[in-house]
């Protein structure tokens, strides 16, 4: 647990918006796994090309590439494909189950650049509860860190952006939670390296505690060790 940006433990939050990939669930060796064939495909430095992947939709990573002659959409689907059929390895960011089922149905949202199709074969196999309400892939014209998914996932909850906690691991779903005017809590389970940020962060969710006020506001707690869950 990070005490960098502590505000957001006092704060209260209409609504919660989480990232998936690196943020709910694992799923690193399987993306890198499809990737690396693809890169490896097109003629491209699979290590440093791996680096460039977390957190970005796959038509957004393929067309950064400016490949002559690739159809990113097709290609884009390929991807998509492959990764749907491999979740060996996907497991859930420790205590990420528990905290979801803690949280009221209505008062939370997953927001993701994987397509629709991925991001529930993924959840199936991290045993991570579908959300009512989700934000893919499909469902922007430009992903992170352009804002206009987190705006899109509070609108979906009926709430303003800027009145929600959004959990992040990579550094364009950070950029885009803050554009969206939104606080942001980084999990850092996956991270190789500390990454440079003021945001509070954390490595899981076992230290964590949910609040619900009278007025139906959300907060957010650190627990103390031994401290029973609350909510």
């Amino acid at each position: 647990m990070s005490s960098r940006n502590p505000a957001v433990f006092t704060r209260h939050y209409r609504a919660f918006l989480f990232d998936m990939d690196g943020t709910l669930l694992n799923s690193i060796a399987a993306a890198e796994r499809v990737w690396s064939r693809w890169a490896e495909r097109h003629g491209l430095d699979v290590e440093a090309f791996l680096t460039t992947i977390h957190g970005a939709r796959a038509i957004d990573t393929i067309t950064r590439q400016a490949l002559p002659g690739v159809d990113a959409q097709a290609e884009a689907a390929w991807i998509t494909e492959a990764e749907v059929n491999d979740v060996e390895g996907i497991v859930a960011i420790g205590g990420a189950v528990e905290f979801l089922k803690r949280l009221p149905a209505e008062r939370w949202a997953l927001v993701t650049s994987a397509p629709k199709a991925l991001a529930l074969r993924r959840m199936e196999a991290a045993g991570i509860p579908v959300p009512a309400v989700m934000v893919t892939a499909e469902d922007v014209a430009s992903g992170k860190p352009d804002p206009a998914c987190y705006v899109l996932g509070a609108r979906r909850l009926g709430v303003p952006v800027q009145e929600c906690l959004v959990f992040e691991d990579a550094m364009v779903g950070i950029r885009a939670a803050e554009a969206a005017g939104a606080d942001v809590m980084v999990v850092t389970s996956t991270h190789l390296a500390p990454m440079p940020t003021e945001h509070a962060c954390i490595d899981g969710y076992e230290g964590l505690q949910v609040l619900q006020e009278a007025d139906g506001l959300l907060a957010v707690r650190e627990r103390e060790e031994g401290q029973r869950v609350a909510f």
